[in-house]
């Protein structure tokens, strides 16, 4: 399965403009290499304007759901929609997206960790379901966003059920680049799962980000890295075979033993 993940840069607060930048990015990307699948960043519909969400955030009856099933089913593959804004009621989620290449939302994920930096908890509401193992091709497969990567129970979890890879959808900062790298590197080894992110690039609030996706093999192989200041397609080919041969070579999972460790 090739995988394409979209390092962009994010206009702030523009929603339609971004769907029209993603349209353009997709297009190309498909005429030039064909990817199976093609992964967003975090909050690219707006990004962390976060004051201004109530007013620009989707919602049942907005665009950017319907855009996104259009936009797969028309070049035949599957997006990793990212994370957007999605209000209901009073509840404001950072929602990531799954729709298939026949343009049907398979999954939605809404990010459990909100992030006490940006002063996340004031503005939205963290999700309310665990992350589950969803479905492309046969494929086995996870998301979680941005600051759920600190949580290592999180990936367990999906490991566990099956997961073959873990996709992350971020908006992470330059300034704590070296714990994107080695946290991604840290939950593809401890898991032996393939790990796909897709971070965005570019400058909001003061806020420089870090770029950086990653494609991570399940032996902790870098496949693909993008650049931390260029918008860029970071593309790798993953072979979800792998994940057993490596589990065959440290049988790691064989060998837990959680009847001894203590969760809180």
């Amino acid at each position: 399965m090739i995988v394409s993940s979209l390092q962009m840069d994010i206009i702030p607060g523009d929603p339609a403009a971004n769907r029209e930048k993603v349209k353009k990015l997709v297009q190309v990307e498909m005429e030039t290499n064909h990817p199976d699948l093609i992964v967003l960043p975090e909050m690219w519909t707006t990004a962390y304007t976060l004051p201004e969400l109530k007013d620009i955030a989707d919602h049942e009856n907005s665009e950017t759901i319907p855009f996104l099933q259009n936009l797969a089913s028309q070049h035949n593959v599957h997006l990793v929609g990212g994370s957007i804004a999605y209000q209901i009621e009073e509840d404001m989620f950072n929602r990531a997206l799954i729709i298939n290449n026949k343009g049907e939302l398979v999954y939605h994920y809404d990010k459990l960790h909100l992030v006490p930096m940006l002063d996340e908890p004031s503005y939205l509401t963290g999700g309310r379901n665990k992350a589950q193992i969803f479905e492309l091709d046969g494929l086995k497969l996870g998301i979680i966003i941005c600051y759920d990567l600190r949580f290592p129970e999180l990936i367990r979890a999906l490991a566990l059920e099956g997961a073959q890879a873990v996709f992350i959808t971020a908006e992470w900062p330059e300034a704590r680049t070296e714990h994107w790298k080695y946290l991604q590197l840290a939950r593809a080894i401890e898991n032996q799962v393939y790990i796909i992110s897709c971070n965005r690039v570019g400058t909001y609030n003061n806020v420089e980000f870090a770029g950086k996706s990653m494609t991570i093999d399940p032996w902790g192989n870098v496949l693909a890295e993008g650049s931390q200041n260029q918008e860029e397609t970071v593309r790798a080919d993953i072979h979800p075979e792998q994940v057993q041969e490596v589990r065959k070579k440290v049988p790691v999972f064989d060998s837990r033993v959680p009847e001894y460790y203590t969760y809180y």
